[in-house]
Formats: C-alpha cells, structure tokens, sequence
C-alpha cells in the first residue's frame, strides 16, 4: 500500500520528499505496535487510508506526512516535542491541531465536543490543513463505522451531518462532503437510506438513456457552435434526495434531478454561450435559473444552473463551469492550497480572501465561553442557507437563509447596525424582523437619536457576524450595567436552585470560575453574564462541582429567615384571553390567530384590529411578514403563569402501513396530549399523510411531542405547520 501511495504523489508532484512520509509510515507503524481497531485490522491501516484520502485532494507532503502521524501523539507515547525533533515543527503544529482533547476534565459530553472544536478552528485558522486531515478522519471512520457498536453508530453519524459534512461544505470540498452525507444517512436511517437506493438502481438504465439522449443532441450542437466541452451526467447523492423529500413533502417520484446533465467548458465566455445553445434546444423551467459564476458561494463553488424540459417533456438540469470551477467545486479549499507556497502576493490575498467565514467564527468563539451556546452557533452558521443581496449601489452581499436587515446592517458597518432604527427593502418600509430575499436591494434608516441595540436583537439576527457585533456593544459600551446584571442573574439562580447567596458567591468560588471559563478578572465574569456570553447556572455548576464538600459543610442545618418567608401566590390562569399581555396597556382584549396558532414560548407580536382588540400572531407568521400597515403592530408578552390549553397542528409524512395510527394516538395517550382533530389520507405512492390538532400548553411541551412522534420507524418527516 505505501508503494502505491508514493506512486500516487509522485502522479501530480513529481518533486515531492516522499521519503518523509516513509520515514512516517515507520514511525507510526512502530508507535501503534499491537493496537487494533474494532474490524480487527492493525491500527496503522487507518493513517495510510487517511493519507490516501488526502493524496486524492492532490495536497502536498507536510499534510500528507502528518495525516500519517495524527493518532501518534494522542494515543502512544510520543509527544509534539518528539514530532519537532524527528521531522519539522510544521508538520509537529499540524499533528497537535487534529489532536483530540483527553486530558482536561469536562462537565458534560457536550462541551468536551464543543472544546474539541474550539481547539480545531483555532488550529484552522493558523493552518486550514489541520481540518483537511480531520475531515478525511472521519470520512474513514465513518466508510468503518459498521464495526461500532449501534448506539455509537448512531452517535457519530449525528454529529457528523451536524458539524463535518457542512464543514467541507463550507471548505467547498463536495467529494468528501456528499460521502460523508450518505453514509451518515445510512446509519441514521437506515430503512429510508436502502428504500432510497433500491429506488434509485429500479429505474437508472431508464434515467440513463434518457440523459444519452440528452447528452448526445447537446454534443452535437455544441460541436456546431466550435465550443469544446466535456459532458456527462451526474447521480443525485441518496442525502441530496432525502433532503429534498424531507423539506419540500415531495414523493420519489417528484424528485425530477435524480441525473444533472454537468458540461465542463475552457472559458467564462464559453459557459454562457452553452447556456444560450441550451435554451434555444429546450425550454428553460421559469424560476430555475442560478447564476453562480456573477455570484459566487461563499465556499467559492461557480458554476451556471439552469432546468429545462427535456425532448420527452421531463425536466433535468443542466451545470456548466470552466475547468478551474470544476477543481474548486470538488476539492474547495484543497484545489487552492497551492497558492500558499508557489505564488504571488494578489493571490495568496485571494486565498486568504476565500477564509473569511473561518475568521469570523474564531472571532465570535472567543465571545462565547458557554458550550451549549457555542454549539448551537457553529451549527447555525454551518447548517445556514445563502440568500443574496444588492446594495442601493449594486453591490451583492450574501447572508444565511431568513437574514433579516439588521445583518445587512451590521454587515455594512456595526455604527450603521447600533444606530438602525427600520429598513426599506426595494423601497418599501419593512419591521426589522422581516427576512431578507434573493433579489431584494436594501436600504438602511438609522438615526443619531437612536439608543442603540437592543437584546431582543439577538434573537432577530441569523449571522454569527451581526451576534458578535451586538454581544461585544453591550459587553464594552455597557460594562457596568452588565456587571449588575451579571450578579443579580447569579443571586436569582442561587435562589432557583434553593441556595444561599452569602455560601455560594464568595470570592474565591467566582475567582475560580472566572479562571475556568478564561475570564480575567470576576468583574469579567459578571460582565459576561450580565451581556448573555455565559449562562449563570453554567458558573454554579462549576462551584458546584468543585467545592462539592465544603458547600456541603456550609450548608446550614436549619432553614434561613429567607427560606421560611412565605410569598403570596402567583394567580395562575386558565383563560386564552389572559395568557397574553399588551405592553402598556391593561385589559386589552386579545384573540388568537388561527393562520398560525401561537403557543406559550412562540416568539409572538399583535396586531391592532379594527373593534376587535389585538390578534396574536407569532413573529414569523407570513401574514406579519408581509404586512404593509407596520403601524398596527404592537409589544405583546406571554403571562409567565398560565394554565391555558393551545391548539397547534402537525404534520405527518409516513409508510402506509397498518397499525400507523395506533401508533400516533398512543404516544398522544401516553404523553396526555388531547387530541383535537385528526385527518389521514393515502396515497398510490405507498405513503400516509398525517394532519393533527393538538392542545398543548408550551412549545416545550409540542417539541417534546413532535420528538416522540418522529422515533416511530414509520414516519418519514413531521413538522408544525
């Protein structure tokens, strides 16, 4: 295997040092000596595969080398001093970025992840190699996971379509990232994933006719019009289907793109003159059209898409890029790493150009010192979406999906985002919630009057850039109201938790805190707390755990004053027409909106009728959205106390089999969910539509529901409409 793989490198570098990767094959082989892997071959077989994944990427030898050697440090005896000493200390930083984090204690699963992480992107930002090595791990761990047992399985295929399959989207490394996606969907659903390609291998000799047919005319036309060109078709991947069924509740066969028609052509002129020959042959699908060469990804991917109606009036697309769109669509990242040794200053500003995204999430995950906050961000950022658009002078920005203008705002400048007080999207005035389309030129109002971001905000924006811009106003402009803030959070969780105040807070416990969560100073900390970068309970926890003993032998043995003092009891309600409250206003007579049933933790707005009070309405209703009259709408706030039922409906996609609703109404039995209506239908397809009212009291109460309903092997997708 190591004489094929020198061959390989020496393919496409004829000057590689392939003695040094040898020299690594021996030390690593000696390292892992008697260990295995769970499939029973010798451990050294995974490096040598993970090097090959990476010869494939065309990378050179420093990452290669170290790909060889990224197990050595984290689980034999060697150490990055030894890897500095034996080889280069390139090669030693590359081995520790990948290296796994084992020796510091953490409080739960998920912050050892989310610090695994933190560590890798700083690792990234100094080296983008470092993650090329890690994704090509786990692309071999996962192409192995069939010898894990089934619950981790499941686990790692979880967190792989959550943090590494967008990641090499991101990095525009498509031919790791389809593989990745695939076979994670094999593990997670395993049934979906094999009725995927059973359905996929029935009809492919049909598909695949009907493409030569396409690929043959388009030939021969292009031959007429002396543009030469590479065409072929291109597989749909089993996740890209199951996605498509998944989020657009389509059947199979409404999947028309199972087979792209992909034509690779020598010039940027060449691109759009194949186009115009497409479009004189076939009529283009109105809508379909994406023009990704004017505007790039940010993952650097070009090409032109467009779906036409074909000779037997069945739709397909059709891509088409240069042959340098195509190296950068399939390697990202990896097809571009060569300008970093071999070329001039205005390219490697272009590379580095292309990291952007990478730079600002470092820049944002210092501001986050939570884990679960952290986490929650990478996966937005990763999982979002690109909507594009124009400035008032033209200029394309791009954003993730449902941006709204204060992340146009930010984007532009954070003075123009802290002073924004509305925006005018294609010249009319839209609420600073409205979501941003493709298309769309906007303009920002601000005013020198204006106080300044609010923490509602926060909730409002999609981008981790516009985040970090409000998180880091309200951590320096505000620092001594966050430090108030920060410490009357603390005092009303110690309460929340039955502690007292005086045991709990003392210095040294917040001084230990501090330094666990990297802040200077306690000052920092409250800081940080008061502004939303940390969660109180998650410094208690950590006092918690570790003066476990001594707060036990503080803790006194009869109840405090405080503990004894009787509150008056909050009135609990029961009506709908009291479980919302007009800001400002007492007694306001409220109704519900039934276009989109707002629940009890639904994020929610009113709007002023004529004679009929106020309407709930939730805040992404599309009714809110697309409003003309902004005036109407007023500041409305669930009543904390309320013992109110709710209508919210779901929808089922599922196998028609029998005993299906059993199966639903049961679960609805055994979480006391009282159904309201319910509607089922058939179709010839084999599959079973689901349409239930339920009446819940909170959306924690629905997510739960919705999570229980989605473990029957039956169900294919569910969702609240």
């Amino acid at each position: 295997m190591i004489n094929e793989l020198v061959q390989k490198i020496k393919s496409y570098n004829k000057d590689a040092d392939t003695d040094i990767f040898i020299k690594a094959y021996e030390l690593a082989k000696n390292a892992h000596e008697g260990q295995k892997r769970e499939s029973g071959e010798d451990y050294i077989v995974h490096p040598l595969e993970v090097a090959e994944i990476l010869i494939e990427l065309q990378l050179d030898m420093p990452t290669i080398t170290a790909s060889i050697l990224h197990d050595v440090i984290e689980d034999t005896n060697y150490s990055y001093e030894d890897i500095c000493n034996m080889f280069t200390p390139e090669i030693a930083e590359l081995v520790d970025g990948v290296t796994k984090i084992g020796k510091i204690e953490f409080s739960s699963k998920e912050e050892r992840q989310a610090e695994s992480l933190r560590k890798m992107i700083i690792a990234m930002a100094k080296d983008i190699r470092v993650i090329l090595i890690k994704l090509a791990d786990r692309l071999h761990n996962m192409r192995t996971l069939k010898y894990m047992p089934v619950n981790k399985q499941k686990e790692k295929a979880q967190e792989t379509l959550d943090i590494y399959a967008p990641i090499a989207h991101r990095l525009g490394i498509s031919r790791i990232k389809w593989e990745l996606e695939d076979l994670a969907l094999r593990y997670l659903a395993e049934e979906t994933y094999y009725d995927l390609v059973h359905k996929v291998s029935s009809k492919r000799k049909e598909r695949e006719e009907y493409i030569e047919q396409v690929i043959d005319s388009l030939k021969q036309r292009l031959q007429k019009a002396e543009i030469e060109s590479d065409i072929y078709g291109r597989p749909k991947h089993f996740y890209s289907i199951y996605r498509k069924m998944y989020q657009q509740n389509k059947t199979f066969d409404q999947i028309y793109d199972l087979i792209a028609v992909r034509v690779i052509v020598n010039s940027v002129r060449d691109c759009y003159a194949v186009l115009g020959v497409a479009h004189t042959m076939w009529k283009p699908l109105p809508g379909r059209f994406k023009d990704y060469i004017a505007m790039p990804k940010p993952n650097m991917y070009q090409s032109l898409h467009t779906t036409v109606i074909g000779p037997n009036g069945d739709p397909f697309e059709i891509q088409i890029r240069t042959w340098d769109m195509h190296r950068t669509a399939e390697f990202g990242i990896a097809a571009h790493w060569k300008y970093k040794e071999s070329v001039a200053t205005s390219k490697e500003d272009s590379f580095e150009d292309k990291l952007v995204w990478l730079r600002q999430i470092l820049e944002w995950q210092r501001e986050l010192q939570d884990s679960s906050e952290f986490m929650e961000t990478l996966k937005l950022d990763l999982f979002s979406d690109e909507v594009f658009v124009f400035t008032p002078k033209g200029d394309v920005m791009q954003f993730p999906k449902g941006a709204t203008p204060l992340d146009f705002a930010y984007r532009v400048h954070s003075d123009i985002g802290n002073k924004c007080i509305g925006a005018k999207v294609n010249g009319k005035i839209v609420p600073l919630n409205y979501e941003l389309n493709n298309g769309e030129i906007i303009h920002v109002l601000t005013s020198n009057n204006s106080s300044g971001p609010s923490r509602d905000w926060l909730k409002l924006v999609k981008s981790s850039h516009a985040k970090n811009k409000i998180r880091q106003y309200f951590k320096k402009e505000k620092r001594e109201d966050n430090i108030i803030k920060g410490k009357d959070a603390l005092e009303k969780e110690l309460r929340r938790q039955g502690l007292q105040n005086t045991t709990i807070i003392k210095q040294h416990y917040l001084e230990y805190a501090a330094q666990k969560t990297n802040y200077n100073s306690v000052d920092d900390l409250c800081a940080a707390i008061g502004f939303g970068g940390i969660k109180a309970n998650h410094i208690i926890q950590k006092i918690k755990n570790k003066f476990k003993d001594e707060l036990n032998l503080e803790q006194p043995a009869e109840p405090t004053v405080i503990e004894q003092k009787q509150t008056k009891p909050q009135k609990v309600y029961n009506d709908l027409d009291k479980a919302v409250k007009v800001c400002g206003f007492d007694n306001m007579a409220v109704r519900f909106s039934k276009c989109c049933n707002p629940v009890p933790g639904d994020n929610i707005v009113g709007y002023i009728t004529r004679g009929r009070g106020v309407s709930i309405h939730r805040a992404d209703c599309v009714n809110i959205r697309h409003t003309d009259d902004i005036g109407r709408l007023i500041d409305v706030e669930w009543v904390k106390h309320t013992n109110a039922n709710f209508k919210a409906q779901i929808n089922i996609k599922a196998r028609d089999v029998k005993g299906l609703l059993t199966k639903v109404t049961n679960t609805l039995s055994e979480e006391d969910i009282n159904i309201d209506t319910l509607y089922c239908k058939g179709d010839t397809q084999g599959y079973a539509y689901v349409d239930i009212s339920v009446e819940v009291k909170t959306v924690k109460e629905l997510s739960k529901l919705i999570k229980r309903l989605s473990k029957i092997p039956e169900i294919l997708s569910i969702y609240r409409i």
